[in-house]
């Protein structure tokens, strides 16, 4: 039973028959397992590593999995209070909470609990918030939303309290800084959008543009340098191929459902870049 318990946009579950094999051949025996860019921690909950480092920008992402570890109980409940009163005009109320100057003040179980509330209830799981960093996905069209995921959220934490992981809330470039021995890195950042008009970057307030992927590409670079072994996923475009020339990259084929058009949903390429240590274990 442990699995995403958020539906965040770009997750891997759909990639795991080719990610899991690929990162089992190249992770060294008995090494920390580091994830800069979390996200919905597909990847993360199928290996279930006893000991991990993982980040995400998203403060408010961090506190739900802090909360799930912590104070499992309290979060469930308030989600079944949520769930009792789901309804349009609530939904917008709670979506309002984060332009209120009370709402750093809110406990990490009401600000969990909110997050996974709308996580559930707006449009196709959406995480997007503005440059004011307020959430501003609309309500989903969606009759009777699961909204307490009681088991899975059990599981995640029950994961989360038996293995040593570290949670952290900063910039990914300051967790692997600090990086040294017997480790593997798994990238999944903000992907290379396919064409300008296809960007999204805004799961924080801090867009993830050309810049940061180049930043990104270096710091592979002097992971490669440093013989510490990773892979990252991106999206299969000029930019990241001309990027990462020199390095292994496996095409794989990943279906996009989040598009207000239908026909341009479905299967396509995107890329799994990778450095395999040299001499392996």
């Amino acid at each position: 039973m442990i699995r995403p318990i958020v539906k965040w946009l770009g997750g891997k579950r759909q990639l795991l028959d080719d990610l899991i094999p690929l990162i089992e051949s190249i992770r060294p025996r008995g090494s920390v397992y580091v994830e800069p860019f979390l996200g919905g921690g597909a990847v993360l909950f199928e290996l279930q590593p006893s000991r991990a480092i993982v980040n995400d920008l998203n403060s408010d992402l961090i506190n739900v999995y802090e909360t799930v570890r912590d104070q499992t109980d309290a979060l469930i409940e308030r989600l079944k209070e949520h769930e009792l009163n789901h309804c349009r005009e609530y939904y917008y109320t709670v979506r309002a909470w984060d332009r209120s100057e009370d709402y750093q003040a809110m406990d990490a179980v009401e600000r969990a609990a909110r997050l996974l509330y709308l996580n559930r209830t707006c449009y196709n799981g959406l995480y997007r918030v503005n440059k004011a960093g307020h959430f501003n996905v609309p309500i989903g069209r969606y009759e009777h939303p699961t909204i307490v995921s009681e088991q899975s959220i059990r599981a995640v934490a029950e994961y989360l309290q038996r293995n040593d992981v570290t949670l952290c809330n900063e910039d990914y470039r300051a967790v692997t800084a600090r990086l040294d021995g017997n480790i593997f890195v798994y990238f999944d950042p903000p992907y290379q959008p396919l064409s300008q008009s296809s960007s999204f970057t805004s799961y924080t307030d801090q867009n993830f543009l050309y810049d940061q992927q180049l930043e990104l590409r270096d710091l592979c670079c002097e992971l490669r340098a440093r013989d510490i072994p990773f892979v990252e996923s991106n999206s299969d475009c000029d930019e990241i191929r001309s990027l990462y020339e020199g390095f292994e990259i496996k095409t794989v084929r990943a279906t996009r459902a989040l598009n207000s058009v239908g026909s341009k949903r479905g299967a396509i390429n995107e890329l799994l870049i990778y450095y395999r240590r040299r001499g392996g274990d």
